[in-house]
């Protein structure tokens, strides 16, 4: 009795461990890339947030003894011809390119929501015209017309937020035009309307929340791409002009030393690409948990 018990017993584990065999394999499989960008951009935050804790070194230190060395114990990114540590400047450096990043998505997404938002809630001529307009907007690539705006402007930190905000605002403005005219047409809004609310209510009550959930995954995922326009324009000398520069003026520092210093510029390059990687895992976890169609199977 006792061994038809414990064969019994031994059975249940074996069934139960096969049942969260999957679930291990599903974790190890994708959640580990998504712990590992979510460590990543809160180290990022902590280096913007908190520099001179992380930071061995001031960034605008400079050492005669220690020009151009390789990466070592004591530099852990090397130096570069000024005897600055490159690890010290890149976290410092990661101030200025997130507030870029940041920021530029903030103002971008807050303009292009409302026009977005208004364009597709009034409708008639005025929708017709911010949308031929936005469609304009949208034909000229968006690095072009943030060089051009930063270009005219001038090299600036409120610059080039601008100039990175306004060459998102096409594709904030699409993308909420779309979802409110999708929720407008829904039965509830039409409820609402026919019981007597006011368009405003109806637009504040049921149709702005309802529409925002792809509005902030694209923002989440225009994070990357707005640091790496910032960049961009920072390695072509339209960026912040600071005592301590950011990854894209570091990139443009060091393209000169790539043969007798690599360290100059691959280190703030990788550190773009790995906090970028990061951000656009994350957003493709919100956009799969934000799809209705995922939602439902679920």
């Amino acid at each position: 009795m006792r061994e038809a018990v414990s064969a019994k017993t031994v059975w249940r584990e074996r069934k139960l461990a096969a049942a969260a065999a999957p679930k291990i394999r599903k974790f190890t499989a994708s959640d580990l890339f998504l712990v590992a960008a979510g460590l990543i951009i809160l180290f990022v935050a902590a280096c913007a947030i908190v520099p001179q804790w992380i930071a061995p070194y001031a960034p605008t230190e400079m050492r005669t003894d220690s020009i151009m060395q390789a990466p070592s114990g004591a530099h852990l990114f090397g130096t570069d011809y000024f005897g600055r540590d490159i690890f010290s400047v890149v976290v410092y450096g990661s101030r200025d390119s997130l507030f870029i990043g940041f920021a530029s998505v903030l103002v971008g997404g807050l303009l292009g929501g409302t026009i977005g938002a208004l364009s597709g809630y009034a409708g008639g001529w005025i929708d017709t015209a911010i949308m031929r307009l936005n469609d304009v907007l949208m034909t000229i690539p968006g690095i072009l017309l943030a060089l051009a705006i930063a270009g005219a402007l001038g090299p600036s930190l409120f610059n080039i937020v601008l100039a990175v905000a306004v060459s998102s605002v096409p594709g904030y403005a699409r993308v909420m035009r779309a979802q409110v005219l999708s929720i407008k047409s829904r039965t509830f809004v039409k409820a609402s309307v026919s019981i007597g609310a006011s368009p405003l209510r109806v637009f504040w009550k049921h149709v702005l929340p309802n529409s925002l959930s792809p509005l902030l995954v694209m923002a989440a995922i225009g994070i990357g791409t707005s640091i790496l326009t910032g960049s961009g324009l920072s390695f072509l000398g339209l960026g912040v002009l600071r005592e301590v520069p950011d990854w894209g003026t570091l990139l443009s520092q060091g393209r000169g030393y790539l043969t007798a210093a690599w360290w100059i510029c691959t280190f703030p390059g990788l550190a773009i690409t790995a906090f970028v990687l990061s951000v656009n895992i994350i957003g493709d976890r919100l956009r799969d948990h934000f799809d209705p169609k995922k939602v439902t199977q679920r």
